[in-house]
């Protein structure tokens, strides 16, 4: 009779693992998020080119601004799930999060 074997504390169960098309979508989700960015842009440039009023060209930049950081977080979020899925081992996930948490500190 064998012993069954203790599972080693640093394997991660492979049923975490997510679907193979998260990545994908993930990275065109990102993309289409930065093309209406840049819309956003092209347009706020027209406004100063045109003289639009501060108060106007203000609301758009704020805009612009509060999407290009939904498009940060998403990208932060895709890494951080990398991270916690791809990992063989809690060390590792532990550092890819951890470095994740650095990126958000020094860019959020």
């Amino acid at each position: 009779m064998t012993t069954p074997q203790p599972k080693s504390p640093n394997r991660r169960p492979e049923a975490h693992s997510l679907p193979s098309t998260y990545r994908p979508e993930h990275q065109r989700d990102v993309v289409n998020r930065l093309k209406r960015i840049e819309g956003q842009v092209r347009g706020l440039i027209e406004m100063v080119e045109a003289g639009r009023g501060c108060e106007d060209v203000a609301q758009q930049m704020a805009a612009a601004r509060k999407a290009m950081d939904k498009a940060f977080y998403r990208m932060m979020a895709c890494s951080v799930m990398d991270a916690v899925t791809e990992s063989n081992s809690e060390i590792n996930t532990f550092r890819e999060v951890e470095r994740s948490t650095r990126i958000l500190e020094k860019y959020a």
